[in-house]
This record gives structure tokens, sequence and C-alpha cells, in this order.
């Protein structure tokens, strides 16, 4: 069994497509748009096969969650695999002279992992690892 695919939904549908196209390669399939709901969403596709959907629609309410300072519940983060260090301390500078915060990292972890945590457009956590 494979996961399918994971959705987002954000208020500026262009600017996340744009963000995960330029940063980490995602390529968009032609946008779905249901007119009676208002409804718009893009599916990007990774290397990996891997699939994200990014979803707007009016009046989906705003996360209260604080993402940038403390956990919460539910789904929290998204991983991006790359195959070296240099890989990582690559797009972490990349993110960062883009305007990117850099939430912690690089850094290794106690599970032997290489990586940094950073913020999206809207928020989202997002992790760039590797193994060792």
């Amino acid at each position: 069994m494979t996961l399918e695919h994971v959705a987002i939904w954000t208020n500026d549908l262009e600017k996340l497509k744009a963000y995960y196209v330029r940063y980490f390669g995602g390529t968009p399939n032609a946008k779905y748009r249901n007119e009676t709901k208002q409804f718009e969403s893009y599916f990007l596709t990774f290397a990996s096969g891997a699939r994200l959907e990014l979803m707007s629609m009016p009046g989906i309410p705003a996360n209260a969650n604080d993402t940038v300072t403390r956990q919460h519940l539910g789904i929290i983060h998204l991983a991006f695999g790359v195959n070296s260090r240099a890989e990582v301390d690559a797009k972490a500078a990349e993110l960062r002279d883009a305007g990117y915060p850099i939430l912690s990292g690089p850094r290794v972890t106690g599970d032997g992992y290489y990586e940094f945590e950073t913020l999206d457009p809207d928020n989202n956590r997002l992790e760039v690892t590797c193994r060792g």
C-alpha cells in the first residue's frame, strides 16, 4: 500500500503552487476548478511519485495553531528527502536567501538524520532531510 497524496488548504493557490514547483521540483497538473463550489486545486507530483494536492475555496477557516513556536495535534509537517548533507545545506541556504525562515538546523537528529525545518508561504512546517 502507498500513501496516495497529502492535501493542503490555502488562500493563495498560485503562490503556494509556485513555491513547491520552484523549491521542491513539483510538477503541477492543469488547475481543476468546480465553478459551483468555487473550488480550485492542483496536484503536484514529485520525482519519488509522491503527490501534494493544493486546494482553495472561499469560506475555509484559518488554522488557529501557532506553527512557528509550538507543536499541535494532527499533521505537523511534510518532509522532503534528499541524497546528501550537501543538498540539505544547499536547500537551507536557498530558502534562507529567499527570505524563508529556518526554524532549526541543519543538524543531526537523535535518530541519525541530517535535516532542517522551515515554513512554506502559508506557515506549514517542512523538513528537508537525508539519512546519516
